[in-house]
This record gives structure tokens, C-alpha cells and sequence, in this order.
């Protein structure tokens, strides 16, 4: 039984420096049904002559939900200024995803959050959701493992909550789980309904967690990570939405962009099939 959907976070194919179009392409001919975007690289197709109908025209054809997009702005910098720098450039590039039909936007804690408190970052993230919901796109609540501030489930779902957001969600990735030092048994306390995006990936036994980076995601699978406890834990949350890619591999050995996104999307299906 497989009760999830496949998603592709177009990190994935980097190394080949495919436009976006190129990008929903692949992901159509490897089976994907739903595919995150990167907003620079939207944003480079359009400044480079392409258009926002020829994105959204894409998408259609290949019928491919645009689940979320993958962004950074400082909405919950410890700068006042900075902060409102970030919403008015949330609310702009919101705008344009809506044309595109996307559905969330991610919201990591990127920028100087050291110095906000979790009480303050559910303030801003309020905020933000609400610009969102306005505009009709919706952030999500994204931790990093190796963030200031912001770093593990608890701390995420303590921001959620304390956001009074009805129906607010998070974006979750093992990978950071891991780093930060999240027992995955944690997902035990979530309801499926309050996760918007479940990144996939694997981590390798070495190098050690605090030497782990980006770069060392392996596909699931392929690593230590308990595919089949966490795909049971997802089921049990009632959690049936995307379960989407995401790997900054460097090298892919020689392996074209079809051939990595057809490996990718069978690696996810084999590894949370629920037995």
C-alpha cells in the first residue's frame, strides 16, 4: 500500500542547469504528480524572455500540481527592518506563485534569528499566513537542523501552535530532523492535517551528524534513515499528501536528468511503501 503522493523539489536536478520548463518536463516523464519549484529560477526564466503563461501552460500539460515553492526571505530576522523588507518581497513573489497556481510557499528560518524567541517568531509567522492567505498562497512553517533558532519539531510545532494559525502547517524534512536532533517518534504528536510538505531523502552513517551538510543527502533508501518507521508514523498521522524529493547531489555519475528522476521517484515509492 502506497497512500502518499510523489513530489519533485527541483533541487534534485541542479547539476543540470534545466530551465523550469525543462524541470516539470522531466518530472512529468518520470512519474511525478506534483513538483516544488525554486522562486530563482522562476524568476530567471522570466528575466531571461520567458513568460508566466508558458510556466503555468507547462504545468497544465504535464499535469503537474506546483505543491510549493522553495524561497528565502527573513520573516523572522530579529531586525524590524529586515523583517518588513521580507514580507513586502513575501507578498510580491506570493503573487506571482498564485498566477502559477502554486499552492504553499516555504518559510525557514533564514536570515539573523538568534536573537527572536520562539513567542516572536509565531508573531511573525502569524503574520505572514495571513499576508499569504489574502494573496492565496500559503507559507509553510519550515526548521532547519542547524539553525540558530528554529532547529527542531518541538520548537516548530511549539511556533504553530502559539501562532493561532487555524489550520496552519509545517514543512518537514528528515534530513534536518536528523541534524537537529529530532526523534522522529516525535511525528506521534502531529496530526497529518498540520504537515503541508514531507521533504525525502536519506543521510549516510558517515560523516558524523554535526559534519553532515546538504550535499550529502543520498536517495532513500540508500542511507541510515528509517524509511519504514517514518512512512508507518505518516500513515498512523493520517498524513496522505506529497512526499517530495529533495537532494543536492553534486555528482550524478553520468546519469542524465531523466534517468535521476526516474531512479528518485522509484526510490521513494519502494522505500515508504507501507508493507
Amino acid at each position: 500500500m502506497f497512500p502518499f503522493k510523489i513530489a519533485l523539489n527541483t533541487s534534485t536536478l541542479f547539476p543540470f542547469n534545466l530551465n523550469v520548463i525543462q524541470q516539470i518536463e522531466v518530472a512529468e516523464e518520470a512519474g511525478f504528480e506534483g513538483i516544488e519549484l525554486w522562486m530563482q529560477d522562476i524568476e530567471a526564466y522570466i528575466s531571461g524572455g520567458g513568460t508566466i503563461q508558458e510556466i503555468k501552460s507547462a504545468l497544465e500539460r504535464a499535469n503537474i500540481e506546483f505543491i510549493n515553492a522553495i524561497t528565502f526571505f527573513k520573516w523572522a530576522d530579529v531586525d524590524a527592518e529586515v523583517r518588513k523588507a521580507a514580507f513586502e518581497q513575501a507578498e510580491k513573489e506570493m503573487q506571482l506563485l498564485k498566477l502559477l497556481g502554486c499552492k504553499y510557499i516555504a518559510a525557514p528560518p533564514f536570515g539573523n534569528v538568534e536573537g527572536t524567541n520562539l513567542d516572536e517568531m509565531a508573531e511573525y509567522f502569524n503574520y505572514i499566513v495571513r499576508l499569504g492567505r489574502q494573496v492565496g498562497v500559503e507559507p509553510i512553517l519550515e526548521f532547519w537542523g542547524k539553525a540558530k533558532k528554529l532547529s527542531t519539531l518541538d520548537e516548530a510545532h511549539y511556533v504553530l501552535d502559539k501562532s493561532n494559525i487555524s489550520n496552519g502547517k509545517m514543512l518537514l524534512d528528515p534530513f534536518h530532523m536528523y541534524v537537529g536532533g529530532s526523534d522522529f517518534s516525535g511525528l506521534k504528536s502531529l496530526k497529518g492535517e498540520e504537515i503541508g510538505v514531507f521533504h525525502i531523502n536519506d543521510y549516510p552513517n558517515n560523516p558524523e551528524k554535526d559534519e553532515l551538510t546538504d550535499q550529502d543527502r543520498v536517495f532513500p533508501g540508500e542511507g541510515a534513515l528509517p524509511t519504514e518507521e517514518i512512512a508507518q508514523l505518516l500513515n498512523a498521522i493520517e498524513y496522505d499528501g506529497y512526499l517530495s524529493l529533495e537532494l543536492f547531489i553534486e555528482d550524478f555519475k553520468g546519469k542524465t536528468a531523466a534517468e535521476v528522476a526516474k531512479y528518485g521517484h522509484n526510490s521513494v515509492r519502494k522505500s515508504f511503501e507501507l508493507l
